[in-house]
Parts: structure tokens; sequence; C-alpha cells
């Protein structure tokens, strides 16, 4: 049986865990490279929607014409 657990009931032990386990598998000098391209990412993410957005408001602008 799975069990999913939310995120909002994550206490400290939990995310120390969590940490110690990824410092673990990645070592100390790829954590820098890890948290750099996952900040690559959400931007590269945040930029797509801001882009889709703006191509749904010129076609609603468009569409009111």
């Amino acid at each position: 049986m799975l069990m999913i657990i939310p995120l909002g009931f994550v206490g400290g032990w939990e995310v120390v865990i969590i940490a110690l386990v990824i410092l673990l598998l990645f070592g100390g000098r790829k954590i820098p490279e890890l948290m750099r391209g996952i900040g690559k990412g959400i931007r590269s993410f945040k930029d797509g929607i801001k882009d889709v957005e703006k191509e749904i408001e010129d076609v609603d602008s468009e569409i009111k014409k």
C-alpha cells in the first residue's frame, strides 16, 4: 500500500534526514551544481509561463477588436 504524505506534515527531523540523504547521494561538491540547475529550470519555466500568458492576452485583445 502506497501512502502519500502531504508536504505540510514534514517536520524538522524529516527535513534533516532528506538533506543528509541528498548530501550522501550527490556529495558536497555536486550540490551547488544541482541547485544551479534547479534554479535555471525554474527560471525557464516561469519565462515559459509569461510567454504563454502574453500570447493569450494578445489573442484576447485581437478577439475584442
